[in-house]
């Protein structure tokens, strides 16, 4: 196990009827409100009436942003860094999944920076200051309630990358499950693979000693192989979905990767795909990461056999670890199958025209990968699996 820091500053507020909390958090920011949201599910939901309403109550001054992608675009934020700019905006409540926040993080950070803000996302220069942001949460898959990461596409190059800063955490995340029943089968499924890849990108580094932190890390992959079968055939249930909720926060919030470094090649191989194609990210990671592991199966058998076997119900008698492991990996693919997960690129009408493009995007920033390292010929060939 490396040494390691913790630090989250991010205030969880769980479950139902917490939108009141509105009322305490936000005046201690200020008074003029920047709501961003995406493509109208809230007004359908009566959820944005019920935040405006209590916005309403504490006197606020309410400016909108509204339109934002599945994957967010560098332009709609740049919208966004004018508006708050334009109206001396104090505070910004992202209403959504993680595309509304992840968009939210560059608005608030972009506000306060001086330069373009593709500089930030890009990496050449780093934001030292933010506004300060809220989040009321609709869709569990990313995590982005309670981290400091945000991916952003930029559509007019096609380039999608993730970038963060310590101070893109939210002030506070409102996780209520009611506000989720209204998300889709499909959009549902989506994110519970999300959550899985996230939590298998950690699953999958070479430090030792991680008993704990590998527990952890199996018991989020049970519970959310538990408890998909139920939820997409009773997508109104509470506890349901409150345990999906909890379970995608956790994925990806720190909590559970402390002393090691993940993988993490699998979201960089999806990033370039979506950048082409703008498919939805769940959809794509489901594709992608059983043959990433079928590629590195033999960087070290016994993780992906201590993976099929703790969490897959694998019996590894008479079996090799690399035997194990990739019956292992073919129930990981069964599972997606089983909810409705994509497991081709051909599932989206792509085909084997763009591979060197997306591998040369893939490469961008050189090899990559913190349990394999992937070079352009190992980019190619797991796309080529892929297809």
């Amino acid at each position: 196990m490396q040494n390691f820091t913790f630090y989250n500053p991010t205030k969880l507020i769980f479950g139902k009827g917490q939108l009141e909390q509105l009322k305490t958090e936000v005046p201690l920011y200020g008074n003029k409100v920047l709501l961003v949201y995406g493509g109208g599910s809230i007004k359908r939901s009566g959820l944005y009436d019920n935040v405006m309403s209590t916005l309403n109550e504490i006197g606020v001054q309410v400016s909108e942003l509204s339109g934002v992608e599945p994957n967010p675009r560098l332009t709609t934020a740049k919208k966004g860094i004018e508006i708050c700019r334009e109206q001396g905006i104090q505070f910004i409540l992202a209403v959504g999944g993680g595309s509304v926040i992840d968009c939210t993080k560059l608005i608030a950070a972009g506000a306060k920076y001086n330069g373009d803000a593709w500089d930030l996302v890009t990496k050449k220069d780093v934001a030292t200051e933010a506004l300060p942001f809220g989040v009321v949460l609709t869709l569990a898959a990313t995590g982005s309630e309670m981290n400091s990461g945000s991916v952003i596409t930029n559509w007019e190059t096609n380039e999608k990358y993730g970038w963060g800063s310590p101070v893109t955490y939210p002030k506070f995340s409102i996780l209520d499950p009611e506000n989720t029943y209204t998300v889709p089968k499909n959009q549902t499924v989506y994110g519970m693979v999300d959550m899985m890849v996230h939590t298998l990108e950690h699953y999958f580094h070479l430090q030792e000693n991680t008993l704990l932190q590998d527990r952890m890390l199996e018991g989020l992959l049970r519970t959310v192989i538990e408890t998909a079968p139920q939820l997409i055939n009773d997508l109104e249930n509470y506890d349901l979905r409150a345990t999906i909720l909890y379970n995608g926060t956790m994925a990806l919030n720190g909590m559970i990767s402390m002393g090691f470094q993940g993988d993490w090649a699998t979201h960089n191989l999806e990033h370039a795909v979506s950048a082409v194609y703008d498919i939805p990210h769940g959809g794509g990671l489901a594709i992608l990461f059983p043959n990433w592991m079928k590629h590195n199966l033999k960087v070290k058998p016994e993780r992906f056999k201590q993976l099929a076997v703790r969490v897959f119900g694998v019996n590894p008698e008479g079996k090799s670890a690399e035997e194990a492991g990739l019956e292992g990996i073919e129930k990981l693919r069964e599972f997606w199958s089983s909810i409705g997960a994509p497991s081709r690129l051909a599932d989206y009408d792509i085909d084997d025209s763009q591979v060197e493009v997306m591998a040369d995007k893939a490469m961008v920033n050189g090899e990559f990968g913190g349990f394999a390292k992937l070079n352009k010929e190992d980019c190619i060939a797991i796309y080529r699996a892929s297809l």
